[in-house]
Parts: C-alpha cells; sequence; structure tokens
C-alpha cells in the first residue's frame, strides 16, 4: 500500500446534528438521508487529502439510556459503554454512507475502519465535582426525585447529569497516526470517545462524557492535522447570537476568540466548546481551524465559508 506523507491531514468533527435533525424522530431512514450530504462533501475533500471523522452522539446515546431504563428486566450497562455502542452505530452508519459516495465519484478505492477509541482524563479533574452535563431521559420533579443520580432542570425538564473533564490524550493515537499514514479514512472519537483514568499501567472507564470538539482538537494535535473543521447546525461564530445585533464572523483572531470567551459571548455547551477547541488547536500549532455549518464543509476548507480562527 502507498504511503501518502504529502497530502496533508484533514480532520472533521460532525455534530450530532449530522444524523438527527431537530424536530425528527431519529429513524435509521433519517440518519442514513441526514449523512448524504456531509458524505458527499468528505468525499470530495478525500480525493487530495488524509481524512479523520469524529462525531457526536447525544441523541444515540440518550435513547440507549432511555431504552435501557424502561426495561428492568434487563442489566443495565455503565455510560462508558454506551458510548462504546455509538462508536460501532454511528461508525457503521458514516463508514457505509461515506463508501456509496466514494463509489459515486469512481475514483481510486479507498480502505476505510471505525476504531473504539478511549479518551485519558484526570480522575481530579473538577468536573467529577460538580457534574452538569444532562444526559439520557427527561423526568417530572417527583420522578427525578426517586433517581439515584444527580439531576439538573433542563428546559425540557429533569435530567440526570454526569461530569465533562477535560482530555488530556487519545489512547489510540500512535494507530490513528500509523492508519492515517497509510491513507486509511479513519472513523474515531465517537461522541468525545470513551472516558478513561489511568490505573497502574491499564485503564478503567468513569462515568463521564468528553466534550467531542475538545477530544477532536486533542486528537488533531497529536496526530499532527493541518486542518480542523468542527461542522454544526450554524454558518459559524456569531456575536450576539440569538438576538438584532446578531453578526457572523467570517475570520476570528486568537486574541478576540480568547476575549469572547472570557466575556462569555459563547454558549456554553454549544459554540463556546467549538471556539475553544479551535483556539486550542491553533495555539499548540495547528495550521487551520474552522468551524462551519454541515452543508458548507468544502466551501469552508476552500475559504469560502465558515469562519477561520486564525493568529493575530
Amino acid at each position: 500500500m502507498t504511503r501518502t506523507h504529502d497530502k496533508d491531514i484533514l480532520l472533521v468533527a460532525l455534530g450530532g446534528n449530522a444524523l438527527i435533525r431537530q424536530g425528527e424522530r431519529g429513524t435509521i431512514e433519517e440518519q442514513f438521508a441526514n449523512l448524504r450530504g456531509p458524505m458527499r462533501q468528505l468525499a470530495l475533500l478525500a480525493q487530495d487529502r488524509r481524512l479523520i471523522i469524529t462525531h457526536g452522539n447525544g441523541p444515540q446515546v440518550g435513547n440507549l439510556l432511555l431504552q435501557q431504563e424502561s426495561c428492568p428486566d434487563i442489566p443495565q450497562m455503565p455510560l462508558e459503554v454506551l458510548v462504546a455502542q455509538t462508536q460501532g452505530q454511528i461508525g457503521y452508519l458514516i463508514e457505509s454512507t461515506l463508501e456509496e459516495e466514494l463509489r459515486c465519484l469512481k475514483g481510486r478505492r479507498r480502505h476505510m475502519v471505525s476504531l473504539i477509541s478511549y479518551v485519558v482524563v484526570n480522575e481530579h479533574d473538577p468536573a467529577f465535582r460538580e457534574p452538569s452535563k444532562p444526559i439520557g431521559p427527561v423526568y417530572s420533579k417527583e420522578q427525578a426525585a426517586c433517581l439515584p443520580w444527580p439531576m439538573m432542570l433542563t428546559p425540557k425538564g429533569y435530567r440526570r447529569v454526569v461530569a465533562s473533564p477535560q482530555p488530556l490524550t487519545i489512547v489510540e493515537k500512535e494507530e490513528i497516526r500509523r492508519l492515517v499514514a497509510l491513507d486509511f479514512i479513519v472513523i474515531c472519537c465517537g461522541g468525545g470517545g470513551i472516558p478513561v483514568v489511568r490505573e497502574g499501567r491499564s485503564f478503567h472507564g468513569v462515568d463521564a462524557v468528553i466534550d467531542k470538539d475538545l477530544a477532536s482538537a486533542c486528537l488533531a494535535t497529536e496526530i499532527d492535522a493541518d486542518t480542523l473543521v468542527i461542522a454544526t447546525d450554524v454558518p459559524g461564530v456569531a456575536l450576539d447570537y440569538g438576538t438584532p445585533s446578531e453578526r457572523f464572523l467570517s475570520i476570528l483572531t486568537l486574541a478576540d476568540a480568547e476575549r469572547h470567551l472570557a466575556e462569555m459571548q459563547f454558549q456554553p455547551g454549544s459554540m463556546a466548546p467549538k471556539v475553544e477547541a479551535a483556539v486550542r488547536f491553533i495555539h499548540k500549532g495547528g495550521g487551520h481551524a474552522i468551524i462551519c455549518h454541515l452543508d458548507q464543509i468544502a466551501a469552508a476548507v476552500a475559504g469560502n465559508a465558515g469562519t477561520a480562527i486564525v493568529h493575530g
């Protein structure tokens, strides 16, 4: 197999809405249909780049939690096992859809692999003291009072909350680096990865979730990616989002991005971690970081859409 060290490495982080759009039930037909557009763009970009795909899993892991909590006769699985299940599930959907789009281009055959991915976190991360990430089904106040987990009142109702610690390193980074060097398209770090802590020379899973964009930036840095693209459901980074003075930016300097983050200009759990991920990648030597809409990935890589985070 030919090595392709001359080709740039592009890492694309797909938001959870790449598979399930707002208002949808999340049927398998809907998820395949939603993937068609992003995969068509990635198939084109993969013609002259090495490609890594990461993805969210919020709706899917929420459905698994709902399924197992609705049937007490079946032993419940810990959260890290459910994250692993969604990595296989979504990896299959992405891989099969991308394979079809690559065949339509009638170019050379590309090898793909979906990789179960562990991400190391610090067991003393402050996030474990104050769980804040809502997951799973929505409960009434009365139901929530009877459950054994920390709960939070959200706009939809009461939900279970878990810790969202910072990603430290991707356990399979060397395997990913070697596969990419062989021109494999790698699908990995699904849902931010399976969170693990070190225990001697081994690891064990913890009840937490890792932000997918922060994990993607960590991986992009560790495998020396040239470009990090964070694809979501808005055209890019906006100031005063959702207000009459809302304005989207085509370029955002590192200094301005850090200032806006400190001023809480971006919504926590939504745009804030995306901007933070892009800032981390550029600070650690990354070449290009872009935040864009799922339907504009190729245009954003060409410099014609999205928000580019740059030095300056």
